[in-house]
């Protein structure tokens, strides 16, 4: 049976998931796919993304998975390149790659975790909105989410460490949003998955029962509805929980 453009609503777009091996990023992907977008996948980890691009052939979908470590600017410059020659355009850019240092006083926050999380979370981030611009700006709709967390504006005691690199993740994202708003057609958004079924939910919550928190699923399908129904520039929004 032929699905309609209801069911495929995102078809003909390309979509760029960071932290798409597990998780929130890899539900995202999926949920991507099953609307038609064609998702490319990145993360460290080859065998992840292979699981997840097998899910996304099962149900129909399409993707291209491009292992590569977000750390190395050489590395998104050249899958900015590849996807240049391939698709000439970038429709969605959903950026869930982050790290999450030891939970700790600030007094006490180790210095290479640290480094490790800004690099990842920061530097990164700014890496893919400067060699993934050219590209978006060229899709009819090019859109941008960035998940954060609510401590990047709520400080929490011993998350000091993360709530500063999430506090700069948002700064960078929202400044983009004001700077490409009057000049191009491009959105950006910013979504808080809150308390979700993760394997950093996991380490910071350890005696948690993960069943008392939503799955990845939910936030993936949030993702996908908000790209399907487009959102203004600098939306925000918090995921709650399905009652």
């Amino acid at each position: 049976m032929t699905q309609t453009a209801e069911q495929k609503p995102l078809a003909g777009k390309v979509a760029l998931v960071t932290g798409a091996s597990r998780g929130i990023g890899a539900a995202t992907a999926r949920a991507l796919a099953a609307k038609g977008s064609h998702v490319v996948l990145t993360a460290r980890k080859v065998k992840d993304l292979e699981g997840v691009e097998d899910d996304i052939h099962d149900l129909g979908g399409t993707s291209t998975i491009a292992p590569l470590d977000l750390t190395d600017g050489e590395s998104i410059a050249r899958l900015a390149q590849a996807i240049a020659e391939r698709w000439e355009k970038l429709d969605m850019l959903v950026i869930c790659a982050a790290q999450m240092p030891t939970l700790t006083p600030v007094t006490q926050i180790d210095g290479k975790q640290f480094n490790q999380a800004l690099t990842l979370n920061v530097l990164s981030t700014q890496a893919l909105l400067a060699h993934f611009d050219a590209l978006l700006k060229r899709a009819d709709t090019g859109r941008i989410i960035g998940l954060t967390s609510s401590v990047g504006t709520e400080p929490r005691p011993f998350w000091g460490a993360y709530g500063a690199s999430k506090a700069a993740f948002e700064n960078l994202l929202e400044s983009h949003g004001k700077e490409i708003e009057r000049i191009s057609e491009m959105r950006v958004a910013i979504l808080d998955p809150g308390a979700t079924r993760t394997d950093m939910r996991a380490r910071a919550y350890p005696g948690e029962d993960p069943d008392s928190v939503k799955p990845p699923e939910v936030v993936g399908e949030r993702i996908a509805q908000i790209l399907v129904e487009d959102f203004p520039n600098l939306h925000r929004e918090r995921v709650e929980t399905p009652r």
